[in-house]
């Protein structure tokens, strides 16, 4: 009897044993394509310099950007975002690799060839198609896509990219892109503006996203989507469409920051070096136009990404697929602030930029998040890949934004290092740290230091490295700099002081630094 009770057991047992092991194989497969369709569709919108205060939620008098406000409330808007190289080239670098500059070498207006995996590769490997529409990445031609499975290149700059060829196809008389900003009287690099002579629809920034549309709409939707809506615009010419600009025209428009550490005799409103470069004083008519050119291009943007979100959100939603927008910025524009146009500066103009993040319900993130601490690009590749379900490779310097995102109290950082070797001048190099309450500079050329308190003057126009009350923050700050530059090739340092007048060039073999708050990678 015990035997065969034992047999029937046994039978059961089996039995049951392989019905759990098909139902946990079945279950393991609905979870695999549970998984899958559970991965976002995701858009990135990426303008090129603009300024993390341009903003209407922000307060900023010269924009009006309703649909980045709407982005603003419904996610999260990290407020003390950074650029740790603040310009095009170094900047794209460190979005697509999630590397610090101090990392990789790459620490002002160069690059190398990228040799890593690249955040739109990641994202390929782990499903997506990847597609750039709109302004290249700057990168070297070996680095080749940069990861991306298609691109649809349009970058204002180029007369025979995709672009420059459609408007010499609709416009002929033009001649192509460049001689039409020729013939407007404006500039790629420089403040002087006029509206666009041409068609609306035949604009940059109209173009880059009449194409994102036809990829969201006529692509493929069985993989999830990650597109790039790349755009030129803020960037110089300054030109944007006549009733963007009119309106611009129309506002009470900001004044520029004037900080009390500024040589203001210096200035000119002509500019140095044959009036192009980035020391000026714009001031009166030629600063209002300068404005209504930038802030108009802005308008525009804002404007024109309405369908582009609209139609990415009925795709996601035709596929059953969450969705998630972000929406930043390589750098910022001075446009005019303590005397400086252009970018490459440790100035808030230069080096802040918009960081905005908002996902669909499936994504649990919570609602009108304002973040004060420090962020940078690099965050981008660890936060994206996480919520693709990908793997999170160890050697990025990037953190993972999710807990923020989902309303969790998170550590990003305790302070953020941003730089940029000699572009314009050598004098205009710097080293900089921040965590979003308090930002310290070096000049590495003469030494000359400054120290702002963000909070109370988030114009930085009161300089308090002078201030004898603020000689024992300024001595941390610079102990912690000392810190940072220990082991860099340039010779930074030295008996634990920071040495001025050191060669300081755009790229280094890069000085790998152990991550020390690296908690939030899931």
């Amino acid at each position: 009897m015990v035997n065969m009770i034992t047999k029937r057991t046994a039978s059961r047992i089996l039995a049951l044993t392989v019905l759990l092991a098909c139902s946990l194989s079945a279950t393991l497969t609905a979870g695999e394509a549970a998984e899958k369709v559970a991965q976002p569709d995701i858009l990135l919108i990426m303008p090129d310099q603009w300024r993390g205060d341009a903003l209407s939620i922000l307060d900023c008098a010269g924009v009006t950007t309703p649909q980045l406000d709407q982005l603003a409330r419904d996610g999260a808007l990290f407020r003390r975002a950074y650029v740790t190289v603040p310009s095009c080239v170094p900047a794209r670098y460190g979005f697509l690799t999630g590397i610090f500059p101090q990392t990789s070498g790459v620490v002002g207006f160069k690059t190398k060839p990228i040799t890593v995996p690249t955040l739109p590769g990641m994202l390929s490997k782990a499903g997506y198609h990847s597609v750039l529409v709109g302004r290249n990445m700057h990168q070297l031609k070996a680095s080749g896509s940069c990861g991306y499975d298609q691109r649809i290149l349009g970058s204002t700059y180029i007369d025979d990219d995709e672009y420059g060829k459609f408007l010499k196809r609709v416009a002929p008389q033009t001649g192509g892109i460049l001689k039409q900003i020729k013939t407007m009287g404006v500039n790629l690099n420089y403040w002087q503006a006029n509206p666009w002579p041409l068609k609306d629809e035949w604009h940059p920034t109209e173009w880059v996203i009449n194409q994102c549309r036809d990829v969201v709409t006529q692509g493929e939707e069985t993989k999830p989507l990650f597109l790039t809506a790349s755009f030129y615009a803020p960037h110089p010419p300054l030109f944007p469409p006549g009733k963007h600009y009119d309106a611009c025209m129309e506002k009470d428009l900001p004044g520029i920051a004037r900080g009390d550490w500024v040589d203001w005799e210096k200035l000119s409103p002509a500019g140095n070096k044959r009036g192009q470069t980035q020391r000026v004083l714009l001031e009166g008519e030629v600063l209002r136009t300068a404005q209504a050119g930038y802030y108009g291009l802005i308008d525009h943007i804002d404007e024109q990404i309405a369908p582009l979100i609209r139609d990415f959100k009925a795709r996601s939603e035709k596929a059953g697929r969450p969705w998630v927008v972000v929406f930043t910025s390589d750098h910022g524009e001075m446009l005019g602030d303590h005397g400086y146009f252009r970018k490459c500066e440790p100035f808030e103009g230069s080096a802040n930029v918009p960081f905005l993040i908002t996902g669909s319900k499936a994504m649990g993130f919570a609602k009108g998040i304002r973040s004060e601490q420090a962020v940078c690009l690099e965050d981008l590749m660890p936060t994206l890949l996480a919520m693709a379900g990908s793997d999170i490779p160890g050697h990025l310097d990037g953190e993972n934004l999710l807990p923020t995102l989902r309303g969790e109290t998170q550590q990003i950082r305790d302070w953020l290092h941003f730089e940029h070797a000699k572009c314009y001048s050598k004098e205009q190099a710097f080293h900089a740290l921040t965590d979003g309450q308090w930002k310290y500079i070096w000049r590495p050329q003469s030494g000359r230091e400054h120290l702002f308190n963000l909070v109370e003057d988030p114009r930085e126009e009161t300089d308090l490295s002078v201030v004898d009350a603020h000689a024992g923050r300024l001595g941390k700050w610079r102990a912690q700099l000392v810190k940072r530059l220990q082991n860099r090739p340039e010779g930074f340092v030295k008996d634990g002081k920071l040495i001025a007048g050191r060669p300081y060039g755009p790229l280094n073999e890069g000085t790998p630094i152990p991550k020390v708050n690296n908690t939030n990678q899931e």
